[in-house]
């Protein structure tokens, strides 16, 4: 079996929990909230099957081309020559991706015993998901 979906948008990565002054108890930050029902929300939406046992995943992060670019250097981001080095690194945007799908498209990401991740850049950011049977 093998699952693909699109998230539209800039990659985002999994915050690190905040703890509250006020009370000592720690939270997730709104923002990665948000992002990990916008994934959901995607995966729902585009396929919405749960896939069981071991699983192989492929993330590719497109980011934006910044405006100041030069038209040399946009050239060479589109065709893959210049890649993101930059923040979200890619171990947190797999955190991000495979931790909004628990419960949804598997029972655990644990599941997960391979995993390619890449970054590019494009017109159109967003992060492409592809999970199969392994």
């Amino acid at each position: 079996m093998i699952i693909k979906f699109v998230v539209p948008g800039e990659p985002r990565a999994k915050a690190r929990p905040r703890i509250s002054t006020k009370t000592g108890i720690a939270y997730t930050p709104k923002g990665t909230i948000q992002y990990e029902n916008w994934v959901k929300t995607c995966f729902m939406e585009q396929d919405g099957k749960k896939i069981d046992g071991q699983i192989s995943a492929k993330i590719t992060a497109y980011y934006s081309i910044p405006k100041s670019t030069s038209k040399k250097k946009r050239e060479e981001m589109l065709q893959g020559k210049i890649r993101p080095v930059k923040k979200p690194d890619v171990d947190n945007i797999v955190k991000s991706i495979l931790d909004s799908l628990n419960k949804i498209a598997y029972d655990d990401d644990s599941q997960v015993v391979k995993c390619d991740v890449e970054k590019f850049y494009d017109d159109n950011p967003r992060v492409e998901v592809e999970l199969k049977n392994d």
